[in-house]
């Protein structure tokens, strides 16, 4: 489905090109130029979503909250919030973690508004965080995001019977306890009729007609969307699901163009997890960001329902000799958080970006192999961006920047 926003938003623009060059003069003899004024107008409105996760969990440890996305400055530089992430169970949508939801009372120093909670307020938690953050931006849009890839595996009993699974995601998501605070529903199937944690063998029709309940139940007045595999390959994930067909049925797509390789390959090959192009010796091929798009778009998937995904985090190696990708490896680069994996905020200080190729960085001291995006290297990525003409940016996810927002700032 074509969001009315948005074709409003490019009628204005190409009504605003139009009448400034026509008060110019410059409309007569210039077809030329009046085409690449409307062009750059569309790629403007399509580009200009600002999406990051924010996840349930980074609470605790991490001691991420809402108020950070106010103080790094991000808040200014997103156009909407997915929050991570709803569960997906007995064939409905269901509460992650209530607690941290809708429970846990925060300190004026930690809270958006500088209040602290208390104890008879109707709702507090990350819910109520999230709601004085809008208070503070009101063009600010906020999703919540159902499965991952933990809880993916409830998606096939829910395909089973879309509608009811729609009614009760709606009915969750616009709980008049916190309807103000959510303004669609976003899903993150891992991966319809294919293997991510668990293997779904649903089928490719199911995808469609589980996106295709959505959009009937929560209707036009509400954002429905949906994170999709980038795997491109001939036969691979998406070729498992009609993610053409279930297209008109959502505001657009974010396709997971990162993970494309890490330490889950213990031995290696180093490879970097991100990039937007192939290059010479990759191990895979059409394993990076270029090739998803591509595949999506030959599908007949518009551009302007695309977004691009970018990592705000790095995946490594340990025991490796050779600075340049392709090198061996003896096991996962040690994480502050896990294995293998570690937030940019952490490696652009520890570990240093050393090189590029196929258009994202790699760093290499010590033993330890890392790949990661820097600024200016998601420069260059808003520049394919803007090629494309595709929707705007997304990324996983808010607490990996640094505290002053470096990696937001590069996408906008």
């Amino acid at each position: 489905m074509q969001s009315p926003h948005r074709s409003r938003t490019l009628r204005a623009l190409m009504s605003a090109v139009c009448a400034a060059a026509l008060g110019a003069g410059l409309l007569a003899g210039a077809g030329a130029s009046t085409a690449t004024a409307a062009t750059s107008a569309q790629e403007a409105a399509a580009g200009s979503k600002v999406i990051g996760y924010f996840t349930e969990w980074g609470t605790y440890d991490r001691e991420y909250y809402v108020k950070n996305i106010e103080t790094s400055g991000s808040a200014d530089r997103l156009t909407h919030i997915n929050y991570a992430f709803g569960n997906v169970t007995g064939g409905r949508c269901a509460m992650g973690d209530s607690y941290a939801a809708t429970e846990r009372s925060y300190t004026a120093d930690e809270s958006v508004d500088g209040v602290a909670d208390t104890w008879d307020q109707p709702l507090r938690g990350t819910f109520n965080q999230l709601r004085e953050l809008k208070r503070k931006h009101p063009d600010l849009k906020v999703l919540w995001s159902f499965g991952g890839w933990t809880w993916s595996g409830g998606f096939g009993e829910a395909a089973k019977d879309p509608a009811a699974f729609a009614r009760s995601c709606y009915d969750l998501v616009e709980n008049s306890k916190w309807a103000d605070v959510f303004d669609g529903i976003d899903i993150d199937w891992e991966y319809p009729n294919a293997c991510g944690a668990t293997c779904d063998t649903s089928g490719p029709d199911a995808f469609r007609d589980v996106m295709s309940a959505l959009r009937t139940t929560f209707g036009s007045g509400n954002l429905v969307t949906a994170a999709i595999t980038a795997d491109a390959t001939a036969g691979g994930k998406i070729d498992a699901a009609d993610y053409a067909g279930a297209a008109q049925y959502v505001d657009w797509y974010n396709p997971m163009t990162y993970d494309f390789f890490g330490a889950w390959d213990a031995a290696g090959p180093t490879a970097p997890h991100s990039a937007l192009t192939s290059y010479d010796g990759v191990p895979k091929a059409d394993f990076h960001s270029s090739a998803t798009i591509a595949k999506l778009r030959g599908l007949g998937i518009p551009a302007a329902k695309l977004l691009l995904g970018i990592g705000f985090y790095g995946r490594g190696w340990t025991g490796v000799t050779r600075s340049a990708p392709g090198g061996t490896a003896t096991g996962p680069a040690p994480g502050t958080y896990e294995p293998g994996i570690d937030d940019y905020k952490v490696l652009r200080a520890e570990c240093p970006a050393t090189g590029t190729v196929g258009g994202t960085a790699y760093a290499k001291c010590g033993s330890e192999w890392w790949s990661y995006d820097t600024p200016a290297t998601i420069a260059a990525k808003m520049d394919y961006k803007d090629r494309q003409g595709l929707a705007g940016t997304f990324f996983w996810e808010l607490s990996g920047d640094t505290a002053n927002g470096e990696l937001i700032k590069a996408i906008r």
